[in-house]
């Protein structure tokens, strides 16, 4: 029997005991008594295992007050029931470090997805000389558990492909990882979409962990970074959100880009990143542009961000996109013929992501119709996707081909200036990225010097207006569209 509780009168079971496990409700009392004492045990033990994690991640203040003086009463596969003495003491451990303590718990369980606290007036409520008042000073609330994103234990360094277009980028993180001592700070990675940086990220951060279980590692993206920033302020607990950050031993940021433009979020996160580097903590970073190229990001943080080591990972050749295709195909479970590895490399070419799309389109129509995999399948399943690679076209050659066409840099169509001889061909050059690419208005506006999506918004409906009313600028918009097409 799985679950066990730590009363030794069946009659004097905790009622959420009962009403939690109905089943014990039928069964003789001798059997339940019988059947409890090992799996009590392991609920002792399982507790007990877990304080020292708590320790280190919410804080020794936070274990000592509050944590220590609860007691486990039972166990099942998927929950524990811990008794707290008191109502205040359950309400505070409940809505302040519940999600924490049942991540700490699944690393010794896996299996468990419940914590159930309940109170119960035999526990015994610790002396005050046992549970001292700690200060603010003494009291780092550190939930680091709620702060970064899950990390993908299927992407590793192992099942990435590397060829002389990602060879540096690949080295560098590798080499930050096996390093228990700084050597890149920040590393700084950066390409286009889907070329792989995500996927160094994760194998940075599994490496690190798989080397030192104890080193804390954040792995989020700049937009995670945001909103919790922004929640910080919301609730009044800016604090709070400085300590977190600032007890990472590595802390992983993604498509750093995104802070373009939120000025209060780059003030913060250059003040992060200063304390972490002072306090010779790893910071890894990934964009779609250089350092220097990230349009709407302040001169002292891209500053800051290219100190370090900036690896580049250029687009996929047909060798790489070939490599990864036949990997992946030694793990489908359905049998690629080589001329159709061949023809995917060949006509996917964007990114490594878009490809992978590919192939997995093709399993998954060859699962559901039970044809084979040949070259003429391949070419009807995947046309619609060929016709609409033909003509993507990116928001960057948009913005090149408007600067070029007005005789302007690029750097004016990006920058905040507002004369009608940049301001009118900046609004052009939105209106082509709405009506020319799939990105969204809140995209184009990053990709615009990290402009908010109304005044991308507000751009297009002007231009959509003026093209009825202004023959120029209907000429110079139907010349772009040939040229772009």
């Amino acid at each position: 029997m799985a679950f066990a509780v730590l009363d030794n009168n069946f009659e004097n079971l905790p009622g959420a005991q009962l009403e939690l496990f109905s089943e014990f409700a039928a069964l003789p009392q001798a059997e339940v008594l019988a059947s409890t004492a090992a799996a009590a045990q392991r609920a002792r033990e399982l507790w007990t295992a877990v304080l020292p994690e708590a320790n280190r991640w919410l804080g020794e203040a936070v274990v000592q007050n509050w944590l220590r003086h609860l007691t486990a009463t039972g166990l099942s596969d998927d929950t524990l029931i811990l008794a707290a003495p008191s109502k205040l003491m359950q309400d505070w451990v409940q809505n302040r470090y519940a999600d924490d303590l049942l991540r700490l718990l699944r690393r010794v369980q896996p299996s468990l997805k419940f914590l159930h606290l309940h109170v119960d007036a035999n526990v015994e409520m610790p002396a005050v000389a046992e549970a001292p008042v700690a200060t603010a000073e003494e009291l780092p609330v550190l939930p680091m558990l709620n702060l970064g994103a899950p990390i993908d234990a299927a992407r590793n360094f192992d099942n990435f492909v590397v060829d002389k277009s990602n060879q540096l980028a690949f080295e560098a993180a590798r080499r930050v990882a096996a390093s228990d001592k700084v050597e890149f700070n920040p590393l700084f990675l950066h390409g286009g979409v889907g070329l792989g940086k995500t996927h160094l990220l994760h194998a940075i951060a599994n490496e690190i962990t798989a080397r030192n279980p104890s080193r804390r590692v954040i792995y989020l993206s700049a937009e995670q970074f945001m909103y919790q920033f922004i929640r910080a302020l919301r609730d009044k607990e800016t604090f709070t959100f400085k300590e977190m950050f600032r007890a990472v031993d590595v802390l992983m940021i993604d498509d750093i880009q995104f802070i373009a433009g939120k000025e209060s979020t780059q003030e913060e996160f250059f003040h992060t990143f200063n304390a972490l580097v002072e306090q010779g903590k790893q910071i890894i970073l990934s964009a779609d542009k250089s350092p220097g190229d990230l349009a709407g990001v302040g001169a002292r943080l891209t500053s800051r961000m290219g100190m370090g080591l900036v690896a580049d990972i250029h687009p996929t050749s047909y060798e790489l996109r070939l490599g990864v295709l036949h990997a992946r195909a030694d793990r489908a479970a359905v049998k690629f013929p080589t001329e159709v590895l061949a023809w995917l490399a060949t006509n996917i070419t964007s990114n490594i992501r878009e490809l992978e799309g590919a192939f997995n389109r093709l399993i998954a129509h060859a699962q559901l119709t039970g044809a084979a995999i040949t070259l003429e399948f391949a070419q009807r399943v995947l046309a619609d996707q060929l016709r609409q690679q033909t003509r993507r076209i990116s928001i960057e050659e948009i913005q090149k081909q408007v600067a070029q066409h007005f005789g302007l840099r690029l750097s004016d169509i990006l920058a905040a200036r507002r004369a009608r001889a940049v301001a009118r061909p900046r609004q052009l050059a939105m209106y082509l990225a709405k009506q020319l690419t799939t990105a969204s208005l809140p995209d184009i506006g990053r990709a615009f010097g990290g402009r908010d999506h109304t005044t991308i918004a507000h751009g297009v409906r002007t231009v959509e207006n003026l093209l009825l009313t202004d023959a120029a600028l209907a000429d110079a918009c139907a010349a772009l569209k040939r040229t772009l097409s």
